[in-house]
């Protein structure tokens, strides 16, 4: 008996540090979160207050401006390659090249662009500074309206391969990758060009901006007409957790000096350091993450100093899952890719060398990106079974869940109210009542989904060890028969792109 009770009290003394241990993360993540606000709030607020004595004209006008290298790669994209390409030689700026790479595409993407813009192969001298798949063939349109295009045909060898072949070809001093599926706003080049020209004092790597959600937009022409909250509820769940990824994420961590992803939807990036640190690593299904902390990293390591700009600014829309195993699997790549990067840079784990990006930035993202779903996973399993077998009080479960689910809501609603009172893109009281409903309900739904397919993420990378893509299948963009009337299509095959 006494055994049995020395048992007892050993298991409760476990529980309790288990117990407290859980509560001081929830703290330390509320917290967390409440800090990220606070400076992406007065970022954004100044940010707006600033943007409207820019003149956008003058750097659409000055020879100061940088040549930009577009480089868009393309697989299977034969039912909207041709207007994505419209839309990107549309855009507003003074010097820049579209590059657009097919992929090894087995549809008629190549010559369907071949016939469009009167396409003809060309004799082009690259450095092959990166080294990727065979390159085919390069083309050049005849006519000489269009000598700012550039399209490259290559054997496939995955996205992050055929951006490399992009980099080899261009000319810019800056390249912009993107998806080639994605709407672009026609200043984007302008905002996301502008602090880097109106501070020369540093030296800038990288420049960001905000993505948002296409899904159920009026698109004529390949630009924006409406702004329209999804109706598909999975769509919506991930407008919100966009608005608060960008709202209050990444601006903040542009002023810490910690911003380790620029989006794979968008993003410039200074090509000679691109270069020097390597390209686009073919080796991770994260390239966008990985290739930001490499040149951060390559930054540091050749004492060269350097700035990461974020604009907080809408300037590229695109089309999310709204299917649930669509979803899953482009989260489980994330989660996938993170990891990777997270392991391959592991020697920046609070070493004081790389500053900010080591010390603040990089333990975060171990802690509280990576971790914290695993931590939620297995904290929330824990916690249930012991109130299910009554070694936890079932009412300490709730009033700990309501806590922290009331917290995600206020953020959420905080975000919402950021969003309405600087960028206003949904305007309709309708589609404001929405978001509001799915702020309320992602905590209590669409978070599960999130936190289940980061736990697969990771079992798919440490025990199955899966390297692959998987398979993308998008619903695709079509222009608006009026401007009013809102459309939905389907049948379009997106990209699969296997990393090798």
């Amino acid at each position: 008996m006494k055994e049995f009770d020395t048992a007892l009290s050993t298991l409760d003394i476990l529980l309790g540090i288990f117990n407290i241990l859980i509560y001081l993360y929830t703290i330390s993540v509320m917290l967390s979160y409440l800090i990220i606000a606070f400076f992406s709030i007065r970022f954004a607020f100044r940010h707006l207050k600033s943007s409207k004595s820019i003149n956008y004209l003058s750097i659409l006008q000055s020879p100061e401006a940088p040549m930009i290298s577009i480089v868009a790669p393309a697989f299977n994209e034969e039912r909207t390659i041709v207007q994505n390409i419209r839309s990107l030689l549309s855009l507003e700026y003074r010097d820049y090249e579209v590059i657009i790479v097919n992929d090894g595409s087995t549809d008629n993407t190549l010559q369907r662009v071949i016939e469009t813009y009167d396409l003809e192969p060309v004799r082009f001298s690259s450095p092959d500074t990166l080294k990727t798949q065979p390159v085919r063939a390069i083309y050049r349109s005849r006519n000489p309206v269009l000598k700012n295009l550039l399209v490259i045909d290559k054997e496939n060898g995955g996205k992050a391969d055929a951006l490399n072949a992009g980099i080899n070809c261009a000319s810019g001093e800056y390249i912009m990758n993107i998806d080639v599926d994605c709407i672009l706003e026609r200043d984007c080049l302008l905002k996301m060009i502008h602090p880097i020209l109106d501070d020369p004092e540093n030296f800038a790597i990288a420049s960001g901006g905000v993505v948002r959600i296409a899904n159920d937009c009026v698109i004529d022409k390949g630009v924006i007409k409406k702004v329209n909250v999804p109706r598909n509820w999975l769509a919506r769940f991930q407008t919100v957790e966009y608005l608060r990824a960008f709202l209050l994420g990444r601006i903040a961590w542009q002023k810490l000096d910690g911003l380790l992803l620029i989006s794979g939807a968008l993003g410039i990036f200074n090509k000679k350091i691109m270069i020097a640190a390597g390209g686009y690593s073919t080796k991770t299904v994260g390239e966008d993450m990985e290739i930001a902390v490499r040149m951060r990293r390559y930054c540091r390591e050749n004492g060269i100093k350097y700035k990461v700009y974020f604009v907080p600014e809408p300037l590229v829309w695109t089309e999310v899952p709204e299917k649930i195993g669509q979803f899953l699997r482009q989260r489980n790549r994330w989660t996938r890719g993170s990891i990777e990067t997270i392991l391959a840079h592991r020697k920046l784990f609070f070493n004081p060398k790389y500053k900010s990006l080591g010390m603040i930035a990089y333990p975060y993202w171990v802690f509280y990106e990576w971790l914290a779903p695993l931590i939620e996973f297995f904290g929330l399993s824990t916690l249930l079974l012991l109130a299910l077998l009554g070694l936890f009080q079932a009412t300490y479960l709730f009033l700990f869940l309501s806590t922290v689910i009331g917290f995600a809501i206020v953020f959420t609603i905080i975000t919402i109210y950021i969003e309405e009172t600087t960028y206003f893109q949904y305007k309709d009281a309708k589609g404001l009542r929405r978001l509001i409903l799915t702020g309320i309900l992602e905590p209590l739904s669409f978070h599960f989904l999130v936190v289940w397919s980061a736990f697969k993420g990771n079992w798919d990378y440490f025990i199955e060890g899966k390297v692959t893509w998987g398979k993308q299948v998008r619903k695709g963009f079509d222009d608006a028969p009026t401007r009013e009337k809102q459309i939905r299509v389907s049948g379009t095959t997106g990209r699969l792109t296997p990393v090798n």
